[in-house]
């Protein structure tokens, strides 16, 4: 099997670059009827009938993602684990409704994370991601509060599709 070999460069830039998540957004891969790809960039998410992503906002400094290659030399495989984790401020009976939808059943779900340089990327793509950890509780100390902390995991062929940034109000309205 020949394998593509062209290659292109990757060059050091001036940009500022920031660390950790601004925006998470979550839909039910129910919910999703297309999804097109050009470039290794999503150019367009058809939603069914008039269900959108939904928001899960939290405070700054405390979420993140890592998308790990696993790659095996002796079966020839290739996949990539992206593992989200967020906290949650403050506990309350709205806030664990939403999570017990999320988290029923193991759900099949679409994520699209908004990083620290305001570039948007979309978790799930083929394998879907899931809700694998749901914890925490109430701090000892007043200083420490009170919060969900939240774990989502993909296991996708590809890395994360960069997701245009135009298409996004549309499926967040």
């Amino acid at each position: 099997m020949a394998c593509n070999t062209t290659l292109s460069s990757i060059l050091k830039t001036c940009d500022n670059n920031v660390g950790g998540l601004t925006k998470i957004y979550i839909s039910p891969s129910e919910f999703i009827s297309g999804v097109t790809v050009s470039n290794g960039e999503i150019t367009n998410i058809q939603m069914s009938g008039s269900v959108n992503f939904v928001e899960y906002e939290f405070n700054k400094n405390s979420a993140s993602y890592t998308e790990e290659a696993q790659i095996n030399l002796d079966n020839g495989s290739t996949f990539y684990t992206t593992t989200v984790s967020l906290s949650i401020p403050r506990r309350d009976v709205s806030k664990r409704n939403s999570l017990a939808l999320i988290a029923a059943g193991q759900r099949p779900l679409k994520l699209i994370l908004k990083d620290g340089n305001g570039l948007y990327w979309y978790m799930g793509y083929a394998n879907d991601a899931n809700l694998t950890a749901l914890g925490e509780g109430s701090g000892a100390a007043k200083g420490d509060g009170s919060k969900y902390s939240l774990t989502f995991v993909s296991e996708e062929p590809e890395q994360m599709y960069e997701v245009d940034d135009s298409i996004i109000a549309a499926l967040i309205a």
